[in-house]
């Protein structure tokens, strides 16, 4: 929350500071800083950083816009800020998706210049759109599909789901679907010979709630959340504290900047990847056998 909370206090702050240089006004950092209450450090960096693809500058002590650059008025700074977030989105997705993406969201914006730049790691499905459509309109009709598959554990193999969800985790895309009543995960990459049925089907509509509460694609629909404890040292708090994982709340709050918070998952390895990223900032304190199955796997490693 705090996270969502800051970002949409940096975006009210980028756009009024547009809006005024827009408006021919010379501005100076010490007086935005009393301002907006932040420091002269934090407006620096709007300037320097996140304002700097914009076409200002320097004079005196005062930032302005350059002469004869005006942002148009027919749509608010704000959407202009948040279209170019979501341009710079899909470009990291790349292929024939970002291609697409940067016509549509060319004919609302009317330009090519974009002040933001992201990067993501999201791998290219430019190449699926066609499947993608497929995959799209069995979801919004409820509407069963057959496929090939392939995994390393039963090689390819013919199938038939009812497709839920298209979603993307930490980069990867997957379909969401369900099979034999269970939500099963298909890695989108790796399905092929898409038909599209006349079997109708009905689902339940918990399947927002469950993703939402999600870490990562390892969450399962068929088990009861449990809870794990986890201590996070000063750097790992200042991190977490920032960016919560879903369900996460803490417990407590130290004065030399740890703390200790619990998350709810279905499975282990909802969290156990992220612990064995932030070693040694983070360590299971509840339940103990999954911070034993971490030492276990640390203790092999280094056995080599």
């Amino acid at each position: 929350m705090g996270y969502k909370h800051d970002y949409d206090k940096i975006l009210t702050r980028l756009t009024l500071i547009l809006a005024r240089l827009n408006d021919g006004e010379a501005l100076s950092v010490k007086e935005l800083a009393e301002e907006f209450n932040v420091s002269t450090k934090t407006l620096q960096r709007d300037f320097n950083q996140r304002l700097s693809s914009f076409p200002i500058y320097q004079d005196k002590r005062r930032w302005k816009m350059q002469d004869g650059f005006k942002i148009e008025k027919t749509k608010s700074l704000q959407e202009k800020l948040v279209l170019d977030i979501i341009e710079k989105m899909t470009e990291d997705i790349g292929g024939k998706f970002a291609i697409t993406s940067h016509r549509v969201l060319s004919k609302i914006k009317n330009e090519d210049f974009n002040p933001i730049y992201t990067k993501l790691n999201i791998e290219d499905i430019g190449d699926r759109l066609d499947d993608l459509q497929h995959i799209e309109k069995a979801i919004k009709n409820k509407t069963e599909l057959t496929f090939s598959y392939e995994n390393e554990r039963e090689g390819t193999f013919r199938t038939n789901i009812q497709p839920l969800k298209i979603v993307n985790y930490e980069g990867f895309w997957y379909l969401l679907a369900l099979k034999d009543k269970r939500v099963q995960k298909y890695y989108l990459k790796t399905l092929s010979n898409i038909e599209e049925t006349n079997i109708v089907f009905e689902v339940e509509d918990n399947i927002e709630e469950l993703l939402k509460n999600s870490i990562n694609i390892w969450f399962k629909s068929d088990v009861e959340p449990f809870e794990v404890k986890i201590y996070a040292d000063a750097v790992a708090t200042k991190y977490f504290k920032r960016r919560a994982l879903p369900t996460q709340t803490i417990e407590t709050l130290s004065k030399d900047g740890t703390m200790e918070f619990t998350v709810n998952i279905t499975d282990e390895m909802e969290i156990i990847p992220i612990v064995k990223y932030w070693l040694p900032h983070l360590r299971v304190l509840e339940p103990l056998w999954i911070g034993e199955m971490i030492n276990e796997d640390l203790k092999k490693f280094i056995e080599g």
